[in-house]
C-alpha cells in the first residue's frame, strides 16, 4: 500500500494547513500499514528484582497520601521516556502499600485489576466489598467503582496495576474523582454476596448488589488448583488455560481488559498462535524463558514482559523446576467488540 509521496507545491501546502487539512495519500501506508500493524509497543522484560528496591525507596520518600497511588509505571520504550502504558491498550505498573498505611478513595472512568505480587495484610475495598490481597491473586476495580487500599499485616504489599487508561486517553474519556466520607464503607452483604455468587448461589434480588460485577476478587489458588486439574484431562502439548471471565455472563470480566491465566509444564515449549492484540504476560510462579519475534527473555516469579501485535511467541518454563505460570493480559475483548480479533493460523 506504498506510494510515492506526489510533489506538491509550498503555496498549496499552505493553504491546506491553513484550512485544516491534511493529504491522506501522503500518510496512508502509515496509517494502513501492509499485513501486520505498524505499533509502537516494543517487547520488553521488566524484573521485579530490580523494580522492588526502587518502590521501597519510594515507599520512605514518597507519603501514600501526597502520591495517592505510590506506582511505578511500566513504560514501553517503543513510545520513549515515561509513556504511560505497556502496549498500545494496556496501562501497567507496580504499585506498593506499607504497613498501616491506607491509599485515599478515589473512583476513576477506566477500569483497573490489581494482580498481586508480594506481602500479607493488603487489601482493597471496591463499592464496600472488601477483597483481601494474597498472591497471585486478580482483584477487580471496574469503571466508576470507589476504590480504596489499605494495609493491616506487616512488610511491604505490592502489586502489578492494569488499566484500559491509554483507550480511555484516546476517545478523551479519561477522568478521576476523589472519594467523600463514607462513599466506600465496607458493606458486610456486598462481601457476601460475591462469595455465594462463587458458590453457585444467589441472594434475592432485592438484596442485590447496585453494580453489573458479581465477582471482583479471583483467588489465585483456587485458579493454580483448576490449572492443575485441567493439565490432568488435557491432550498432549494442548493449551492448559483459564480465562477470568463474569460468572453470570460468561463474557470476559472487565468489558476492555481480559485475563488469561496459562500453565507451563516444566521443559515443555508452548508457542501460541498469532494474535491481534500485544500482550503484558505477568510470571505469577516459577521460572522459563519467552521468545517474541526472535528475541528471548528470562523471566522469574514477579516479572512482566509485554509482546507487540501478532508476535511470534514461544514459552518455556526452566526443566528443573515445577511447571510455571504466566497471566496474559490484553485487550482482546476490546478486539472482539470492535469485530477484527484475529488468529492467524499457519499450515
Amino acid at each position: 500500500m506504498h506510494h510515492p509521496a506526489a510533489a506538491l507545491s509550498a503555496d498549496y501546502r499552505k493553504k491546506l494547513a491553513a484550512t485544516g487539512l491534511t493529504p491522506l495519500w501522503e500518510h496512508l501506508s502509515g496509517a494502513l500499514p501492509h499485513g501486520r500493524p505498524a505499533g509502537l509497543t516494543v517487547a520488553n522484560l521488566w524484573r521485579y528484582r530490580d523494580i522492588r528496591p526502587l518502590l521501597l525507596q519510594a515507599g520512605e520518600q514518597v507519603p501514600v497520601e501526597k502520591a495517592e497511588r505510590r506506582v511505578l509505571v511500566l513504560s514501553d520504550p517503543g513510545r520513549g521516556p515515561a509513556a504511560m502504558q505497556a502496549t498500545g491498550g494496556v496501562y501497567a505498573g507496580i504499585q506498593l502499600i506499607l504497613p498501616g498505611e491506607t491509599a485515599p478513595t478515589h473512583r476513576h472512568s477506566p477500569s483497573a485489576a490489581r494482580v498481586v505480587i508480594e506481602g500479607n495484610g493488603g487489601f482493597t475495598v471496591v463499592n464496600g466489598q472488601r477483597c483481601d490481597m494474597e498472591r497471585g491473586d486478580v482483584i477487580l476495580t471496574p469503571s466508576g467503582q470507589w476504590h480504596d487500599h489499605g494495609h493491616q499485616g506487616t512488610g511491604p504489599v505490592t502489586w502489578l496495576d492494569v488499566l484500559d487508561l491509554p483507550v480511555f486517553t484516546a476517545v478523551e474519556a479519561s477522568y478521576a474523582q476523589a472519594g467523600t466520607p463514607g462513599c466506600n464503607a465496607e458493606d458486610t452483604l456486598a462481601t457476601l454476596q460475591s462469595r455465594l455468587l462463587a458458590d453457585g448461589l444467589a441472594i434475592p434480588p432485592a438484596m442485590q448488589r447496585a453494580h453489573p460485577y458479581p465477582m471482583l476478587r479471583f483467588p489465585w489458588q483456587r485458579t493454580r488448583a483448576g490449572l492443575l486439574e485441567l493439565a490432568r484431562h488435557a491432550a498432549d502439548g494442548a493449551a492448559v488455560e483459564l480465562s477470568y471471565v463474569n460468572p453470570e455472563t460468561g463474557q470476559s470480566c472487565l468489558p476492555v481488559i481480559g485475563f488469561t491465566a496459562t500453565l507451563l509444564p516444566a521443559g515443555r515449549a508452548r508457542t501460541p498462535v498469532p494474535r491481534s492484540p500485544a500482550a503484558v504476560f505477568h510470571v505469577i510462579e516459577g521460572n522459563g524463558e519467552s521468545t517474541i519475534d526472535g528475541q528471548s527473555f528470562a523471566w522469574s516469579a514477579g516479572d512482566t514482559f509485554t509482546a507487540p501485535a501478532f508476535a511470534e511467541i514461544s514459552h518455556r518454563a526452566d526443566v528443573h523446576g515445577g511447571p510455571s505460570c504466566l497471566l496474559r493480559i490484553d485487550d482482546e475483548p476490546l478486539h472482539r467488540k470492535l469485530g477484527f480479533f484475529q488468529e492467524r493460523h499457519f499450515a
